[in-house]
């Protein structure tokens, strides 16, 4: 599912909620979840699951192309863990 149909979704859902309220809903939840990322919280919705950041220290990697060592420096990478009841979900659906 994209954004677009998250946003027409919600619309067709919530006959009150007009689309561009939907898209007003959606864009404010996105941000608020990365505006905490960013900060280095974490975000956690009950029954959904929780994002966080991982540490990926710093490492010796291999340019695919030439084969020369580069080094990797250590970032910060978005992770989200599902929570027990959406893997119950899926679970269910496959």
């Amino acid at each position: 599912m994209t954004r677009s149909e998250l946003i027409a979704n919600l619309a067709l859902r919530f006959p009150q909620l007009v689309r561009p309220d939907a898209e007003l809903a959606v864009s404010e939840i996105l941000e608020a979840i990365a505006r905490t990322l960013v900060d280095g919280g974490r975000v956690e919705v009950r029954g959904f699951g929780s994002f966080a950041l991982n540490h990926r220290p710093p490492r010796r990697g291999r340019n695919p192309k030439t084969g020369e060592e580069v080094s990797v420096p250590a970032k910060y990478v978005p992770h989200f863990k599902p929570g027990k009841e959406l893997r119950e979900l899926v679970l269910q659906a496959t």
